[in-house]
């Protein structure tokens, strides 16, 4: 595996455990390839964040991102719900920033 590889799966683990410390009571399951996070596991309404890499990037795509605040414009997405942002390194992640929206995206 690549060092470009390796640090991109490193990136997608400390997202995945950054939204574990923001949503300390949600659940976390694997499906579409990346990892999915909700707070309420029976309902797909529940469904908040998910955390996917990919061979350039990983991404944290938020289930209701369109009517999330992001006064930074760092969502991406021209869905009717769906956003999302795209990171190739951990010093690009704004985790202050980062924590918000998924605080908001919980309660969308």
């Amino acid at each position: 595996m690549s060092t470009q590889a390796l640090n991109l799966v490193s990136l997608a683990n400390e997202l995945e455990e950054f939204v574990k410390r923001v949503v300390p009571d949600c659940t976390s399951y694997a499906k579409y390839g990346g990892t999915l996070f909700t707070v309420k596991p029976d309902e797909k309404e529940g469904q908040f964040c998910g955390v996917f890499t990919y061979a350039e990037h990983v991404q944290l795509s938020f289930s209701k991102g369109a009517s999330l605040n992001d006064p930074k414009k760092q969502l991406s997405g021209n869905g009717k719900y769906r956003r999302h942002i795209n990171y190739k390194n951990a010093s690009d992640v704004d985790f202050p920033y980062l924590e918000d929206l998924i605080q908001q995206s919980v309660n969308a």
